[in-house]
């Protein structure tokens, strides 16, 4: 009996070692679902792509953690499964002690190990189905039209202290269908008689394998653990990067591991998921905290294109609106008999939506009857002629009042926010433009909101701001504000462009990543320029969620040769543009008065859209960089989707003013493509290609001067 006992653990850690490893997830999808299974003290939560596992002992403890496509072993010591600070004391969640070799962790080693006197114990779980967190509403066309699906367990936990009876902790696991993917919250409940103060929730703990052997250097010299992706729905910093953006990753060394290489102990092999600055946060009788929500994607290789891949799909996934893709123009208005005019040009041009610029006469912020009416009025114009109606609305970089502008806590004084002086979203101010905003969307029925700010990064130090109690806690109040909001819009099929990371709270587009400037160079420049950021900007996000920008009147200064305007006598110029965006399947912000100003102008827009809208899938589908643009040699990319018919779709394009012929190796892997190739050049007959041992095909290319070419491909 002893031995299957032991033999069951040891399976348990194992998984399917001794079995074949799981199809490639990116792309088959598994067969396996999401599952939690109780053995005796163990529970499990596993897809056939990662498995997490718990074990009860004195208390609850994380003792297995894997990935299951390559075997890799990320967990080598216990730790608290959270670690919270109330009423300015400390008091760990979970977890058990007693580990002494902390490089790794042996099977039987979890029966040994006892709870400490003050932690929260673990006093029950419940699993249920995995709900939704925005319960997503769209009007556009999208290329995913399904929640992510999967297993929750909940564990509860209470104190053993008295004056901590009534304070119920939660710790949330969902396991997703599909990939080796697991998120990760906490919430707080207060049910006592009395306010408890939050100084900090630390959500995730983990004592992971370190990255490399250094026997010196700081903590900073060193590689962090890259078989585990993180990100949390609390990220700003205006970079269009996730990395950059986030504020709640934190590698730590462990001294209490003396048995690592590293001479003094500061190998950053503890991950900690927190928020830096939002301590001091007041929870009243019977109200809730819900901290961020980590995602956790297990990596099994260091190659960036393939971590690329990981990383949108995951966004696919779990944030399914950012596959929405309307294609609008952004225009730049001073009457409404503009804005008609422009939902009509989108009916004759095929364009779906209209967003009224900045610089155009919309007034979000005015509730009066009479501009609700108007508004109200246009919207429901473009709606007869199916055509989606949105608008622009500055919320940061500007100033309303000393009253309700953030106060900066060096000087007692509005100002130091990141655009220097920005209204406090907890301001009288800020809470009213919070409901301007809904009301004006609930009374109009505008259909796209395109939100420039807040970056909540700015704290305030006011302590008469209705929305929040001082400067401990403005960042994370005005933070939920924000989000709120967002999941509001999202909610009612509000389309939402925004310039910051707030994709897993509801948002569904953000700039690709660009100097505004740029616009102003020559129209050769900008060509070449745009597909260097659309190559840099999608590989760790989607082209779904990228807008790119195309000025055809002045922008940023410039002179006649940045702009399409008149675009009669710029066509190739302005058909280049549309095809590399479109081609990459980015919505660029087509930011004039008009679309066309000539029936040739009209037929050459109304063309490109129909040859967008007619591979509008594979489009739409994931990147391949081929060949990053630099002006000397032919740049492109791939789209590759397995689950299609046209299973990829190459773009091409020659920088130079000469005719270009290449033989060009096309990556068909991620295209699932294992045999033969059947290739099409710009829509004409298909004709078979082998596919090599790499899973590459040759193609024989010639590329016009200044010119591109396209291929669909198709296969087995």
């Amino acid at each position: 009996m002893k031995f299957v006992k032991y033999f069951s653990i040891f399976c348990l850690f194992v998984g399917n070692s001794f079995g074949q490893s799981p199809a490639d997830w990116l792309i088959q999808a598994p067969s396996q679902q999401a599952n939690i299974s109780i053995q005796g003290k163990y529970i499990t939560l596993t897809n056939g792509l990662s498995r997490r596992s718990f074990y009860q002992g004195e208390n609850l403890a994380c003792i297995d953690y894997q990935n299951l496509s390559n075997g890799q072993q990320l967990l080598r010591a216990v730790h608290p499964e959270a670690r919270i600070t109330l009423n300015g004391k400390s008091y760990q969640v979970g977890g058990m002690e007693g580990q002494k070799e902390r490089a790794y962790f042996k099977k039987g080693w979890e029966e040994t190990l006892q709870a400490g006197k003050e932690d929260f114990r673990f006093v029950r779980y419940h699993i249920q189905d995995m709900k939704p967190f925005i319960a997503w509403t769209r009007k556009t066309w999208a290329m995913n039209h399904q929640q992510a699906t999967g297993k929750q367990i909940d564990f509860e936990y209470a104190s053993p202290l008295p004056e901590l009876k009534n304070i119920l902790v939660t710790v949330h696991y969902q396991i997703l269908d599909g990939m080796p993917l697991i998120i990760k919250w906490l919430s707080i409940e207060n049910k006592s008689a009395g306010s408890i103060q939050i100084d900090r929730v630390v959500h995730e703990i983990l004592g992971l394998v370190e990255e490399e052997s250094a026997v010196v250097g700081k903590p900073e010299e060193m590689k962090k653990q890259h078989g585990i992706y993180v990100e949390t729905n609390y990220a700003f910093n205006n970079a269009m990067r996730y990395d950059i953006s986030d504020q709640t990753t934190h590698w730590k060394t462990e001294p209490a591991y003396t048995s690592q290489v590293n001479y003094n102990y500061e190998t950053p092999c503890l991950l900690e998921v927190y928020p830096e600055k939002a301590p001091g946060i007041s929870l009243k009788m019977g109200e809730s905290f819900h901290s961020p929500r980590t995602h956790e994607l297990l990596m099994d290789s260091y190659d960036r294109q393939r971590r690329g891949l990981m990383i949108r799909k995951m966004y696919q996934k779990i944030a399914p609106w950012t596959t929405q893709n309307p294609i609008f123009m952004h225009l730049v208005s001073k009457r409404d008999e503009e804005v008609k005019q422009a939902i009509d040009q989108c009916v004759a041009t095929g364009y779906e939506a209209v967003i009224l610029s900045f610089g155009s006469h919309l007034q979000m912020e005015d509730s009066s009857a009479a501009n609700i009416q108007k508004w109200k009025a246009l919207a429901d114009y473009a709606h007869a002629k199916n055509i989606l109606l949105g608008g622009y609305s500055l919320f940061s970089s500007r100033r309303i009042s000393n009253a309700d502008d953030v106060i900066d806590p060096k000087t007692g004084k509005p100002g130091g926010a990141f655009f220097g002086n920005a209204p406090c979203f907890g301001s009288v101010w800020g809470l009213a433009y919070r409901d301007k905003i809904k009301y004006f969307y609930a009374r109009t029925g505008f259909d796209i909101w395109e939100n420039d700010g807040p970056y909540p990064g700015d704290v305030c130090a006011s302590e008469v701001h209705p929305g929040h109690r001082n400067l401990a806690d403005s960042q994370w109040r005005q933070m939920e504000i924000q989000k709120e909001l967002y999941r509001w819009l999202n909610e009612r099929g509000v389309y939402i462009n925004a310039p910051d990371w707030y994709f897993l709270d509801g948002t569904h587009k953000i700039g690709i990543g660009y100097r505004e400037v740029n616009f102003s160079l020559s129209r050769e420049q900008q060509r070449i320029l745009n597909r260097q950021n659309i190559h840099d900007g999608t590989i760790e996000k989607t082209a779904s969620m990228s807008w790119g920008f195309v000025p055809l009147t002045k922008y940023q200064g410039g002179g006649p040769e940045a702009v399409l305007e008149p675009l009669k006598d710029h066509l190739e110029d302005y058909r280049q543009l549309m095809m590399q965006y479109y081609g990459a399947g980015v919505q660029a912000c087509y930011r004039g008065p008009r679309l066309y100003d000539s029936e040739e102008t009209r037929l050459m827009v109304k063309s490109t859209l129909d040859w967008y809208k007619k591979y509008r899938e594979i489009l739409n589908s994931d990147m391949i960089q081929l060949r990053r643009a630099d002006g000397r040699d032919w740049d492109g990319f791939l789209h590759v989707n397995p689950a299609l018919a046209e299973k990829g779709f190459a773009m091409l394009y020659n920088p130079t003013n000469e005719v270009m012929v290449r033989r060009i190796s096309l990556p068909l892997y991620y295209a699932g493509i294992k045999r033969t190739a059947q290739v099409s050049f710009q829509g004409g007959s298909f004709t078979s290609l082998p596919v090599n041992t790499q899973k590459e095909i040759q193609i024989d290319v010639r590329m016009p001067a200044n010119g591109h070419v396209w291929y669909v491909i198709r296969g087995n």
